[in-house]
């Protein structure tokens, strides 16, 4: 671990940007200097993004039908390109839907499986996330125990069907392909939706019990696309502590107004809005509708969404960071890091003059470093 006092940079506080100097030792925020300085005048320190949910991590583990062999090797590539991008705890989202393939069972299990091994060998913290498809009713009655065995402690609830149309009994946009992709006859992967549609019923009267049960062994939930206040008040009701990406204003007011947390996606704050018409997650932000941006799909996005909304003068830098720092670590009940505070945790992000990621630590390891930062790290001896 790095034993180390950065000097001459601006350095990001939750009250602004101060020149003291950061020192760090024994993976923490130290108090007082240790005594070997590394010059990074003209960088700023920022505290490490923490990504409260992403799944661009597929494209790694799987980036190719078939071609899921090297799993470990995958999650490897994946802790590159997190830490490549200022990321220092990365939440891994992991389906267990009926779309099946790399978001069927069987994969997720493999997924769960391998992080759990090739975690702990990792710098950057990476943990697990289990979205979960509701109409899988036949799933509950192990999905706690499996939860355990994967180690789990974060769920969100999906439901992704396509109702109006199963209700109508047509078959859905891009049926074909999907039920290929799954391995599946189209035919009968449009008799399971059908099936799965006339679960919803059950499954809300089974989602009590199973929302208990998951809390009970110390599981944080969340639900997902929330598109109603009374929606969302179904899912606080059975103890749901974070809506990700709610798709209207009502759904997010009402999820703060409950003391929830409110997780938007950062390449919609990129964007300049939802690339499926939902809520502008910009305008939401604007209105004090936040509490964490996400990578959702794309890594790049949250330190860019962050900066953008600084450069706009919508938020300042230390409001608009912690989105993508504090905020998350509250998210996610982990207190131990998200600001550089003494005794915090030594997750830091060095951004250079054209506010690209320069370096980042997690943990007081270095886990990038790329140009110029790196020589100063290696003069400084």
């Amino acid at each position: 671990m790095l034993k180390i006092d950065l000097v001459g940079a601006e350095v990001l506080h939750p009250h602004g940007l101060g020149t003291a100097a950061l020192s760090l030792a024994d993976g923490l925020i130290s108090a007082t200097p240790v005594g070997k300085a590394v010059d990074l005048g003209g960088f700023r320190v920022l505290p490490g993004i923490i990504d409260v949910h992403g799944d661009g991590f597929e494209r790694h583990v799987a980036p190719r039908r078939g071609a899921m062999k090297q799993m470990a090797e995958g999650l490897i590539a994946v802790e590159a390109e997190l830490a490549a991008n200022g990321i220092t705890t990365g939440v891994l989202a992991q389906f267990v839907s009926w779309e099946g393939g790399l978001r069927g069972l069987e994969f997720a299990d493999q997924v769960f499986g391998t992080l759990r091994d090739v975690g702990r060998t990792l710098v950057t913290d990476v943990r697990p996330q289990l979205r979960f498809e509701v109409s899988l009713i036949d799933l509950y009655a192990d999905l706690p125990t499996k939860v355990a065995e994967w180690g789990v402690e974060y769920i969100v609830f999906n439901d992704h069907l396509p109702h109006d149309r199963l209700a109508e009994g047509r078959k859905p946009p891009r049926l074909t392909g999907q039920a290929l992709k799954a391995g599946r006859n189209p035919e009968a992967h449009f008799q399971m939706l059908l099936e799965l549609h006339a679960n919803v019923a059950q499954a809300q009267k089974l989602l009590d019990p199973l929302c208990a049960a998951l809390k009970a062994g110390g599981a944080r939930i969340g639900s997902h696309d929330d598109n109603t206040a009374a929606g969302w008040a179904t899912w606080a009701a059975r103890g749901v502590e974070v809506a990700e990406f709610p798709e209207t204003q009502d759904a997010a007011e009402a999820a703060q107004a409950s003391n929830g947390h409110v997780v938007l996606g950062a390449p919609n704050v990129v964007r300049g809005g939802s690339h499926k018409g939902n809520v502008s997650a910009l305008d939401l932000v604007a209105m004090g509708l936040c509490d964490a941006l996400a990578s959702d799909y794309h890594y790049p996005s949250p330190r860019r969404a962050a900066l953008m909304l600084a450069r706009s003068g919508l938020m300042d830098l230390a409001g608009a960071w912690a989105l993508v720092s504090s905020g998350p670590a509250a998210v996610l009940g982990l207190g131990d890091r998200g600001t550089l505070a003494p005794g915090k945790r030594a997750d830091i992000v060095v951004l250079d003059s054209a506010d690209r990621v320069a370096a980042t630590i997690a943990g007081g390891r270095v886990s990038f470093m790329s140009g110029d930062v790196a020589e100063r790290f290696v003069a400084a001896g």
